[in-house]
């Protein structure tokens, strides 16, 4: 069973920075895109940042560049540093990945618990 762990959420002030991560854990044959997707209370989810397995990333426009999304091969592990944060970046970031857990098993797509960033102003 795929699980993905969030961390590093918290409380940080307008122009502070945090970084979150996000570890894998299960039988995992190939993980193909990780990416960090965040939610505001009363809004839709939304796609943050995604890196493919060969490093290339995408970006929400209104993050670009004050975050940077990473990801530790080896490790199975995602990360979203986050710099310059403003009030409206306040959400839960979802940590999301797409995988084949086995060979011969279609992709799919899992998700963490969340971790709630709060930025004040």
């Amino acid at each position: 069973q795929v699980q993905l762990v969030e961390s590093g959420g918290g409380l940080v002030q307008a122009g502070g920075s945090l970084r979150l991560s996000c570890a894998t854990s299960g039988s995992i044959f190939s993980i193909y895109v990780m990416g960090w997707y965040r939610q505001a209370p009363g809004k839709q989810r939304e796609l943050v940042a995604q890196i493919t397995s060969g490093g290339t990333t995408n970006y929400a426009d209104p993050v670009k560049g004050r975050f940077t999304i990473s990801r530790d091969n080896a490790k199975n592990t995602v990360y979203l540093e986050m710099n310059s944060l403003k009030p409206e970046d306040t959400a839960i970031y979802y940590c999301n990945i797409e995988c084949r857990v086995t060979m011969w098993a279609g992709r799919t797509s899992y998700w963490g618990q969340g971790t709630q960033v709060t930025v004040s102003s």
